[in-house]
C-alpha cells in the first residue's frame, strides 16, 4: 500500500515532533497510539477548569534557544519556576539542597556555616568506610553520607529513595546518586537552565499544535495489526518499547511505574505548592502534586474554588502497567545493548524516546533528539 511516507508509533513529543518536521518538509505521515488520547505523557485532562498532569508532574526547562522558540511557536509558556518542597515528619525543607534547607536543617545562617556542618558530617563518614576497610561506597547509602553527611540522608533522601526504588538504599547501586546538588546560596529554583515553564492552556495545546493538518488515529495498537501498518508506509519512526519490538527476542527490559491517586478537594489551595515530596518511609506516597499551581500564580489561585491533587506511589512494573523509568542496571544495560545492535541494522525504522532508546528523557531532550534525526535524513 505504502500510502505514507512515515507510519509514527507513538503521539508523545517525539513522534509528534518528528511528525511536524516531516510534515514541514512536504511527507505525508500517519501517526497513530494505543491510548484515548495524544500527547504520550505529557497530556493534560481539564477538571474542574484545572489542567491536570494525568502521568505525573511535567516541567519544561531548556537552555536551547532553538527549542525553546520552536515550542513557543506553538503555545506561549508561563513563568513557572520549579521549586519543590520536602516534607519529613511534618517538618519543611526546600529542593535542591540550598542555604534555606541548611538554615532549616541545622539553623544556620551563613554559607561558611553550612559548608563546615557538611564537611564534618562528611569526614564521619569517609571516618567510618575506612574502619571497615571501605575504599569506596558499595551502595546509595555510603554514596549519599559521603556527598552530603548524615543528616540531609536521613531526613531527604533515605525514605524517599527507597519509596521510589521499592528496595533499601543499601541494596542500591552507587551510580544511581553519583552527584547531588548542594547550592550554597538562597535559591530555591530546581533547575539551572535558562529557560522554564508551562504551556499557558497545558500540553495538549502544544501536543496539537505539533500534530495540526496531520492525520492520527488513536486507539490503534501497532502490535494489534502490526502488518497492516508495516504495509502503510516506506519508514516507520518507533517510539514504543524496543524490546517488544523485536517480541522480547533477548528477554524483557524492567521499568519502575507510577500509580497515581487523584482527588478533587473543596478548598482552592490545598498545600501552596506544586510539587511536595514526602521523605518520611513510613508515608507510603512520594509526592502530592497540586495542578492548579502550575498555572495559577498569587489571587490567580483562588479564583476557582476547589483544587486537585495527585499522590504518586512508586511501584514494580509488570507487564500491562505503563513503564516509566527504565532500570538502568548492568543487567538491562547489557540487555538494551543488545536490541540496539538489531536497531542499528534497520533501514527502515527510526528509534527515538525513552522507551525506544531505554533512557530517561526530560521533555527538552526530547524533542531535540527529533529535531536531530530529522536534521541528519534531510542532510
Amino acid at each position: 500500500m505504502n500510502n505514507y511516507d512515515y507510519l509514527i508509533v507513538g503521539s508523545g513529543l517525539f513522534g509528534a515532533t518528528f511528525a511536524f518536521l516531516a510534515k514541514q518538509s512536504g511527507k505525508k505521515c500517519l501517526v497513530i497510539d494505543k491510548r484515548f488520547h495524544l500527547g504520550g505523557n505529557v497530556f493534560c485532562e481539564k477538571i474542574q477548569d484545572i489542567n491536570v498532569h494525568k502521568y505525573g508532574a511535567h516541567i519544561f526547562h531548556t537552555s536551547n534557544k532553538e527549542v525553546w522558540d520552536f515550542v513557543n511557536s506553538f503555545v506561549p509558556f508561563n513563568r513557572y519556576t520549579n521549586a519543590p518542597i520536602a516534607n519529613y515528619k511534618g517538618e519543611l525543607y526546600n529542593l535542591p539542597f540550598n542555604m534555606n534547607t541548611f538554615s532549616r536543617m541545622w539553623g544556620v545562617v551563613m554559607p561558611k556555616e553550612a559548608e563546615e556542618k557538611i564537611a564534618q558530617q562528611k569526614s564521619e563518614a569517609i571516618e567510618r568506610l575506612k574502619r571497615e576497610g571501605v575504599q569506596e561506597p558499595r551502595n546509595l547509602e555510603e554514596q549519599a553520607l559521603l556527598l552530603v553527611g548524615n543528616d540531609i540522608y536521613e531526613k531527604l533522601i533515605k525514605g524517599y529513595t527507597e519509596k521510589q526504588w521499592g528496595r533499601k538504599c543499601t541494596e542500591l547501586p552507587p551510580f544511581i546518586i553519583k552527584r547531588l546538588p548542594v547550592r550554597m546560596v538562597f535559591d530555591n529554583n530546581y533547575f539551572n537552565d535558562c529557560y522554564q515553564g508551562i504551556p499557558i492552556g497545558g500540553y495538549n495545546k502544544l501536543i496539537d499544535g505539533l500534530l495540526e493538518g496531520i492525520e492520527v488515529k488513536t486507539n490503534a495498537d501497532f502490535f494489534e495489526n502490526r502488518s497492516y501498518w508495516e504495509s502503510c508506509t516506506e519508514k516507520i519512526v518507533f517510539t514504543g518499547k524496543i524490546d517488544e519490538f523485536y517480541d522480547y527476542k533477548y528477554g524483557k527490559l524492567e521499568y519502575r511505574t507510577v500509580r497515581f491517586e487523584q482527588e478533587i478537594i473543596d478548598q482552592p489551595n490545598f498545600q501552596g505548592n506544586a510539587v511536595v515530596n514526602y521523605t518520611d518511609r513510613n508515608v507510603p506516597y512520594t509526592r502530592i502534586i497540586e495542578h492548579k499551581h502550575f498555572e495559577m500564580f498569587g489571587e490567580d489561585v483562588y479564583k476557582t474554588p476547589c483544587t486537585v491533587i495527585s499522590k504518586e506511589y512508586s511501584t514494580e512494573w509488570s507487564d500491562g502497567m505503563e513503564p516509566y523509568y527504565p532500570i538502568n542496571d548492568d543487567r538491562n544495560n547489557r540487555l538494551y545493548q543488545q536490541y540496539k545492535e538489531l536497531a542499528n541494522r534497520e533501514d527502515r525504522v527510526l528509534f527515538g524516546g525513552r522507551l525506544a532508546e531505554y533512557k530517561y528523557y526530560d521533555m527538552a531532550p526530547v524533542i531535540e533528539q527529533a529535531m536531530n534525526n530529522w536534521k541528519a535524513i534531510i542532510q
